[in-house]
């Protein structure tokens, strides 16, 4: 079996994938509703001093921002120097002069203790190396009754994704599942409670649709730092494994197409 144990490489993998995406709000309402609900859910108020982890294109920033008004103050960290362009352009045309954005390693983050009110992060938790260690922190850089707020995939989400993971393993490559560390709402619970959070809530809701595209699911499995292992195999062995998953994956298909489960935990926890 094979599977990535080079952190830098990873991370790498991770920045090369999303500054491959020149155009990532084009066809996005997958993330982009993600961010609007775990925005309404948590209710930042006029005033507050917010921190976007992964912000992206500013999916959530932005529209923090705009909440949160001249008396408040948004920061937006991500590893990739092509996401934060694009969220920048957006800031730009927007003229918001609250937003700071910060190309960062969010596993490892610096602000001082007790800085903001809200920290969120809106479905890309699965890509920090050390979850538990990346709530510690947060919960620091947390107000004393400040929120965290973060959303996260059920073990079992993304089917594309879990039959991509299965049939990469008959070829001697080993995938985990990423989703695996905050995959139930009871290892939600448990993780925060250990760091420290209270009034931990965790609401979960169906993000799911049917594929259009089988060809765009196994694009996206195998460009995805979780997933580029496959492009190791020799050319030969690659296209079989391609038409193997596609043909697997739409045996699944029903008289209302191929259903790709997402459910998704939006979670809450207070300092």
């Amino acid at each position: 079996m094979t599977a990535y144990v080079d952190i830098n490489k990873y991370k790498q993998l991770v920045i090369d994938d999303f500054n491959s995406r020149p155009n990532y709000d084009e066809g996005n309402q997958f993330h982009l509703s993600l961010a609007n609900r775990l925005i309404e859910i948590a209710q930042p108020q006029p005033g507050q001093q917010i921190l976007d982890i992964a912000t992206g294109t500013g999916l959530v920033a932005i529209p923090a921002a705009q909440i949160v008004g001249s008396s408040g103050r948004v920061v937006g960290v991500d590893i990739a120097k092509g996401m934060l362009e694009q969220a920048q352009r957006k800031i730009e045309t927007l003229k918001l002069k609250n937003v700071e954005l910060i190309e960062a390693d969010a596993d490892h983050l610096n602000f001082n203790d007790s800085s903001f009110d809200i920290i969120f992060c809106s479905s890309a938790l699965v890509y920090l190396t050390d979850i538990q260690n990346s709530l510690q922190q947060w919960h620091r850089f947390l107000k004393p009754g400040g929120l965290v707020a973060f959303s996260c995939f059920a073990e079992t989400a993304h089917t594309a994704a879990v039959m991509f993971r299965k049939k990469a393993q008959t070829y001697g490559i080993l995938i985990p599942n990423p989703n695996e560390p905050l995959g139930t709402p009871q290892k939600c619970q448990d993780l925060l409670k250990d760091i420290g959070f209270q009034d931990i809530k965790v609401i979960t809701e169906q993000f799911g649709s049917y594929l259009s595209n089988v060809e765009g699911a196994w694009n996206g499995n195998a460009r995805s730092a979780f997933g580029a292992q496959v492009k190791e195999l020799p050319p030969e062995r690659l296209e079989q494994l391609k038409a193997e998953y596609i043909a697997a994956v739409e045996a699944t298909a029903t008289d209302k197409g191929i259903w790709n489960d997402v459910t998704t935990f939006f979670v809450l926890g207070s300092k």
